[in-house]
């Protein structure tokens, strides 16, 4: 196996940088895992799963003779983290980041580096509604996307070394500008879990319906919404804060669709119901023909579950 990196930091120590460093040694991409994390309790839990082989009380100690950097934080922490390790970074060293938003995430990083560091934005389209370093395992990201918004004079060998990184942990990469990622995560990620947020905040507060009946009687659609609403909050805090003119043109569109389907429902026009509806049942379609989903009981949801508890 060929290794990409001697050293690699992990600054964040959740889901998706413990799958990280999990893949990371599964595939041998490296010599050495160091890492840092907000709270001692992550830290020590960090290095008894051997997720990393050393763990240090500051980003900037972590990050010390790191040939690459993964800022894995929330991201409106992120420019606090790239301040601090600002001055620890190894020349000629390529930085990282997991956000799902990236125009911030550049404005928040890119001012504390020094030019002699490769910063290569990244957003690893995957995830589970747990979290924490025990939540992690090396096949998250297999057969998903990882996007890379990569800044105007990016080094190409910087470039060419991670996208092999992502793709030796099964990942699959593209590449696109900053902006259009905000507005692409916006439609499939950020905007469907506001919506998945709202709904089961309408179902805790209409007092109509008791608290064992939406328990007891989940059907699979409202089963999805608890799910992606259990996601991480200070995570989606911080997306909506850092992503909102996307988020809110997208929020907007999606209220006039509502607004027509609303109108069809109360003029009884099944016409337009059942077109609206087989036309979006196209994309679901679509999404389990390109992988990113399957068509078996429960969405194969029970099945990779089972594989995060035994991981």
């Amino acid at each position: 196996m060929t290794i990409l990196y001697k050293k690699v930091a992990l600054i964040g120590l959740g889901l998706i940088a413990s799958s990280i460093g999990h893949g990371l040694k599964k595939h041998g991409l490296c010599v050495t895992i160091s890492g840092h994390a907000k709270t001692s309790n992550t830290r020590k839990k960090a290095l008894e799963l051997n997720i990393i082989d050393e763990i240090y009380d500051s980003a900037a100690e972590a990050v010390l003779g790191a040939d690459l950097v993964i800022i894995s934080t929330p991201v409106g922490v992120m420019g606090d983290i790239a301040k601090e390790i600002s001055s620890s970074l190894k020349d000629g060293a390529t930085l990282t980041d997991v956000g799902s938003v990236k125009k911030a995430v550049i404005s928040l990083i890119k001012p504390h580096l020094p030019s002699s560091v490769h910063f290569i934005p990244g957003h690893p389209v995957a995830g589970t509604e747990r979290s924490g370093p025990e939540s992690g395992f090396a096949e998250l990201f297999k057969d998903r996307w990882c996007l890379l918004t990569p800044l105007p004079n990016t080094d190409e060998v910087a470039l060419s070394k991670l996208t092999e990184m992502w793709q030796r942990l099964g990942a699959r990469v593209d590449t696109m500008d900053a902006k259009h990622h905000d507005l692409v995560l916006a439609v499939t990620s950020h905007s469907p879990h506001l919506i998945a947020y709202t709904m089961v905040g309408v179902a805790d507060d209409l007092r109509r319906v008791t608290n064992s009946e939406v328990v007891n009687y989940s059907a699979a659609g409202f089963r999805d919404f608890t799910r992606i609403a259990a996601s991480d909050p200070t995570m989606w805090r911080d997306v909506f804060l850092h992503n909102k003119e996307a988020t809110l043109e997208i929020l907007g569109r999606f209220t006039e669709e509502l607004f027509s389907l609303q109108r069809a429902i109360r003029k009884g026009d099944g016409e337009f119901l059942h077109e609206y509806f087989s036309r979006t049942r196209k994309i679901r379609r679509g999404i389990v023909d390109a992988g990113q989903d399957t068509d078996s009981p429960d969405f194969g949801r029970r099945d990779s579950a089972e594989v995060t508890e035994k991981k």
